[in-house]
């Protein structure tokens, strides 16, 4: 199953380089013109433009003519309108980016693809099997699904209770390549999206985290004075009491319980 967005909800401004891929053409064009109302659509017009063609071929039509539109429209392009100013208009014709190749694979689009589509791209691959593949579309193939493999003679492939069997009723699409009497099973599944785990803070505000200068320094440096102090040790000065073994404590003094941590720092 693909990762879905909500088109409902959508707008030029929450759009991003993965969740354009799940957009159409006639959905560009209408969150456009839900766009021109905004008054910093001439401000930011580039880089909505930038999104729209990580997943869009786009080309502005200069010359209006009914010659020109047909040849757009004979390969597959919408034409509409995009309003950049109260003044100006740009006539566009618009294509969604065809995934053919395993080139065309990114990490923006992976999640965007059925498992079906990414081993019917695989098999354009000169049938070359999983390990043709550079090491950087694995990644990014393997960032979107799971995949697994296994080479067996053809007779043994699909034998009763195999793995091939095991992965088919789990959910897996396979993809065969021939490879003499050998056959390689390239077995993919869509890996569930998993929502990142959140940290928990205590409600210590960055404030209540900052030293205050005029209080903690001060100690500080009073501990370095003490610890300066112990260099001037004197031997003459030694009494009685600085032989003593027992000391007087106030047993309210001696707590077990252990001081609380905060792993709250800022990194």
């Amino acid at each position: 199953m693909k990762q879905q967005i909500d088109k409902k909800t959508q707008s030029l401004k929450t759009i991003t380089k993965s969740s354009v891929w799940d957009l159409q053409e006639n959905d560009i064009f209408r969150l456009w013109e839900a766009a021109e109302k905004d008054a910093d659509l001439k401000d930011n017009m580039r880089h909505y433009i930038d999104i729209i063609r990580s997943a869009f071929e786009l080309e502005e039509i200069v010359i209006d003519k009914p010659e020109v539109i047909k040849k757009y429209e004979a390969r597959d392009y919408k034409i509409g309108t995009l309003k950049t100013d109260e003044k100006t208009k740009m006539k566009i014709a618009l294509k969604k980016r065809p995934i053919m190749r395993v080139t065309d694979l990114t990490y923006e689009n992976i999640r965007h693809i059925s498992a079906s589509k990414l081993l019917e791209v695989i098999d354009r691959n000169f049938g070359g099997g999983w390990d043709s593949l550079s090491q950087s579309i694995q990644d990014i193939i393997e960032s979107g699904f799971d995949i697994s493999t296994t080479t067996l003679p053809k007779d043994r492939l699909h034998k009763a209770g195999g793995l091939y069997e095991k992965k088919v009723a789990d959910g897996f699409e396979v993809l065969e390549i021939a490879k003499g009497s050998w056959v390689e099973a390239i077995f993919a599944k869509v890996k569930p999206v998993v929502e990142p785990p959140r940290m928990k803070f205590d409600e210590e505000t960055d404030e209540e985290r900052e030293f205050d200068d005029e209080e903690d320094l001060p100690e500080e440096n009073d501990r370095y004075e003490d610890e300066d102090d112990d260099d001037d040790f004197d031997e003459d000065k030694l009494t009685e009491e600085s032989y003593r073994t027992t000391f007087e404590t106030d047993p309210d003094d001696l707590s077990l319980d252990a001081a609380e941590v905060s792993d709250d720092d800022d990194y």
